[in-house]
């Protein structure tokens, strides 16, 4: 049985950092896995329109839910990716996943329309695309000014040639996101959440320390999964 992990958060919280620092620290303790990023900018039709979009060339609006059904599209094309991995390894980790999808786009709608437009996508992703839901999602809580400075520090993407993309650009869609994500958490969409601080004492928190308390969250969620399949096998033969 994999562990679908979701590391989630908003633009400059250390995400791919942690996914990785994450699979190695699990490869230490003897457990297979492996990192899947999204979107997949160059992979899919849904990546490479998401790619067009986030560097601001799309010649035509995008509303929320269209870039909604955009971001699962990306998704909807990578089920048997997801497939193969978890098949392959014991933790399959996300950077970014479907809960991701629910928070950016619910961020660009009203407030008192942001929970019905987040359980949307997620029926959309997970039952018209049959994309699998995440076992745990983590969300990476980092204050806006640190993810900023993070930002300021990231690698040249394949889409963009700015050092902005659209969304991470704009500080009142970054402000609505970090509310949405603590919403989201609290509500228990999308499956069960753990929130890591990323700053400790005003300091940016050291990136093995992180993925350590990760890690420590995964082992327990996979254990958990397993008593429970174990309980529910003795239950059948009963």
């Amino acid at each position: 049985m994999s562990l679908l992990v979701a590391i989630e958060g908003a633009d400059g919280a250390g995400k791919a950092t942690a996914a990785e620092n994450v699979k190695a620290a699990l490869l230490a303790r003897g457990l297979s896995a492996t990192v899947i990023s999204f979107p997949r900018y160059k992979d899919t039709v849904g990546g490479v329109t998401l790619g067009e979009f986030l560097s601001g060339r799309m010649p035509v609006p995008v509303t929320p839910q269209a870039a909604a059904v955009l971001y699962g599209l990306d998704r909807f094309e990578s089920v048997a990716v997801i497939a193969e991995a978890a098949k392959a390894h014991d933790v399959v980790v996300f950077d970014r996943y479907i809960p991701s999808n629910m928070v950016y786009q619910a961020s660009k709608v009203k407030p008192e329309e942001s929970v019905a437009l987040m359980r949307w996508i997620y029926a959309l992703e997970t039952e018209a695309f049959a994309v699998p839901a995440p076992d745990l999602s983590i969300y990476l809580d980092t204050p806006l000014d640190a993810a900023q400075r993070l930002m300021k520090l990231k690698d040249k993407r394949s889409y963009t040639d700015r050092q902005y993309d659209e969304h991470e650009a704009d500080m009142a869609l970054q402000r609505a996101v970090r509310l949405n994500y603590s919403a989201i958490a609290e509500l228990g969409l999308s499956g069960p959440w753990r929130t890591v601080q990323t700053i400790k004492d005003d300091q940016l928190r050291a990136p093995l320390e992180i993925a350590s308390e990760i890690v420590d969250l995964v082992i327990h969620r996979l254990c958990e999964l397993r008593d429970h399949k174990s309980a529910s096998q003795i239950a059948s033969r009963a």
